[in-house]
């Protein structure tokens, strides 16, 4: 190993164990994913779910393309662009219409409790896909994690239309399956795009979800013109908590490591639930706080975050 590389992993290694280069960024990654549930809400409510998407994306795809350009990365960009714009509507596209579409229904808070699932569906499907098979931890981490959520899907299993004329029944199961495409998009990206420079992915998985929404954004159109507080909405989600988001979680990831950068999952629903009490007044009850402590532990068991005394003593 050469003496730059060696003193490249020495700087990682002593970033990874030295909390004050990884811990404001993982604070304001919260921060900023947790207020994305509270942008979409008040977006979707006079633009509609697809037009939301679409617009979250459109103004990503532009805050990255620049920085891409600047970079020198296109070449990359145009050679593998098939699978980076099919994860672009994996990962973004369809994740991001089935939360607007979610967030007609229930509360921000729930919504992003749902999504604190994320990496749990990510654990079974690398287990189907890539045979990543799971210790005993990480299998008892599924099985309590899906127990939390029918718990608190159970609370909202009506599919019957309330005010807003969406069952919040179909809410939650949007909110899922967004969850699902997550998960999958995941191990695609580990067995398809490992090597490629994580900005190129990041741009160019927006690009992917802008095309796949356009047509129906434009074809769902509202005919009234949507307020200069929903622009600003959407401006936000696509500036904020889309693309400068996605420079701040690889930044993460090179300064802590995949498993504290995973983490961050945990704590979106805090600020989440915070930012929905204060500027939406909603309600957060005691069931969703039980089953949301369900949730996260059986995520964190099922991640490999935590581990039963056993698992660890073995290693595996």
């Amino acid at each position: 190993m050469s003496s730059r590389s060696s003193d490249r992993a020495g700087a990682a290694a002593l970033a990874n164990n030295n909390p004050k280069h990884w811990v404001t960024d993982f604070g304001l990654l919260a921060a900023i994913w947790g207020a994305s549930f509270l942008f979409m809400r008040i977006g979707t409510v006079e633009f509609g779910p697809l037009p939301t998407a679409g617009v979250r994306v459109a103004i990503a795809a532009g805050f990255l393309l620049p920085f891409v350009w600047l970079r020198g990365l296109l070449p990359e960009l145009k050679k593998n662009w098939r699978r980076i714009f099919f994860i672009g509507m994996l990962n973004s596209g369809i994740p991001f219409a089935c939360f607007s579409f979610a967030l007609l229904s229930i509360s921000t808070g729930l919504s992003a409790i749902l999504n604190a699932t994320v990496p749990m569906f990510g654990a079974l499907i690398a287990w189907g896909w890539l045979r990543d098979k799971p210790n005993r931890s990480r299998v008892l981490g599924l099985a309590i994690g899906f127990a939390g959520v029918a718990l608190l899907a159970w609370d909202k299993a009506s599919f019957k239309p309330d005010a807003s004329g969406v069952a919040p029944g179909w809410a939650v199961l949007a909110c899922l399956l967004a969850c699902l495409c997550y998960g999958i998009s995941a191990s695609y990206a580990k067995r398809y795009l490992s090597g490629l420079q994580p900005l190129v992915t990041a741009a160019g998985s927006q690009i992917g979800a802008t095309l796949g929404l356009a047509l129906p954004a434009v074809w769902l159109w509202p005919a009234r013109l949507p307020s200069t507080s929903a622009w600003l909405a959407l401006l936000a989600v696509g500036v904020v908590c889309t693309g400068l988001a996605y420079i701040l979680f690889f930044r993460l990831i090179e300064n802590a490591g995949p498993p504290r950068a995973l983490a961050v999952t945990f704590v979106i629903p805090v600020f989440a639930v915070l930012y929905g009490t204060v500027f939406l007044g909603e309600r957060v009850t005691p069931w969703m706080l039980m089953c949301a402590g369900v949730i996260v532990c059986g995520t964190a068991l099922s991640t490999g975050l935590l581990r039963l005394g056993r698992d660890r003593t073995l290693g595996r």
